[in-house]
């Protein structure tokens, strides 16, 4: 367990502040559950006394915080390979490989991002979700950043709810795109089907907004990089079928099989033997934490979606070569 140990005088202008109102103010590196659980046990005091949580605060009180952070979750550490691109005494960025659930769940109680994070550093399960601030479908591929500490924990969580962190992905998808754009379409859970998110009426879900462009036009398909302003669950793939252009391979969003007219053999069997979406997290920004500077990260596509590119691209050249 690692000791956590923090005093901080209360401000007059905090007067007439609950004590764990208060706290949360003073102590913004802790989570609002974590402060509440160190009043009651008394970890963190009030002028040297333990105080409940309702009392009014004065101003000029001195709290002092003596905890220990004890594991936040109970999974199993697991020796499975992480692809390490930066990795720091605040925070690692990792390239996840498609097919790597990143948490544990119904149907994937181990074997999850979650499982190897422990086993790289015990430590991470004093954190909420071992670190873990934000997450990629397991079947999408890419860059994401994992805080190692509390403070990263907490000022990483912040960055994504400000959309401060930048985040690029590239995809294929179905038909030719003449022009990059932005979908800014609400999502919500699909009342038909809980797995999937939906585009929700006007007043109802949550506010969701893609912008994308287009990096290369095939006969039948577009690659296409898209950058995120809101980070809701399955964004860009719900955002490019809501646009009739789905993501390749999507299995709960319509990327069904589109063969160019005169596809050969080889097209045919890269085509069929893609099965997943096509989306792969390439590029990460954001401001460090910790140190404050800027990080910036870039991911080349997986194996297969390259070879996937590579066959559309010799599709293109070849049927360019006929008169």
């Amino acid at each position: 367990m690692t000791a956590l140990q923090r005093t901080a005088v209360v401000p007059q202008d905090l007067a007439g502040q609950r004590f764990d109102q208060g706290a949360a103010q003073l102590f913004p590196d802790c989570s609002r559950s974590r402060l509440s659980r160190w009043i009651k046990s008394g970890e963190l005091t009030l002028d040297g006394r333990q105080a409940m949580p309702r009392q009014l605060l004065l101003g000029g009180e001195q709290l002092r915080l003596d905890a220990e952070l004890v594991a936040e979750t109970g999974d199993l550490a697991e020796n499975i390979a992480l692809a390490i691109v930066h990795e720091d005494a605040d925070l690692l960025v990792l390239n996840k490989p498609a097919g790597l659930v990143v948490h544990p769940g119904a149907g994937n109680p181990v074997g999850t991002l979650l499982n190897a994070l422990l086993h790289h550093d015990a430590r991470l399960a004093e954190l909420p979700r071992a670190g873990i601030v934000h997450r990629l479908d397991k079947d999408t591929s890419g860059l994401l950043v994992v805080a190692r500490t509390l403070p990263a924990y907490t000022a990483l969580v912040d960055l994504l709810s400000r959309h401060d962190v930048e985040r690029e992905y590239e995809a294929v998808v179905l038909g030719v795109l003449v022009a990059g754009g932005t979908v800014d379409a609400p999502l919500g859970r699909s009342r038909g089907d809980r797995v999937r998110q939906a585009v929700c009426a006007e007043g109802g879900g949550k506010r969701a907004v893609t912008h994308y462009r287009v990096a290369e036009r095939f006969r039948a398909h577009s690659l296409i990089h898209c950058r995120l302003e809101t980070g809701r669950t399955h964004q860009i793939r719900v955002h490019m079928a809501h646009i009739h252009h789905p993501l390749l391979g999507d299995p709960l969003y319509g990327g069904g099989l589109k063969l160019p007219k005169g596809a050969s053999a080889e097209l045919i069997a890269t085509l069929r033997g893609f099965r997943r979406q096509a989306l792969h997290a390439r590029k990460l920004g954001f401001v460090h934490p910790i140190s404050g500077q800027p990080m910036e990260f870039s991911a080349e596509r997986p194996a297969d979606q390259q070879a996937l590119v590579d066959a559309l691209r010799a599709d293109l050249l070849e049927h360019r070569k006929d008169p």
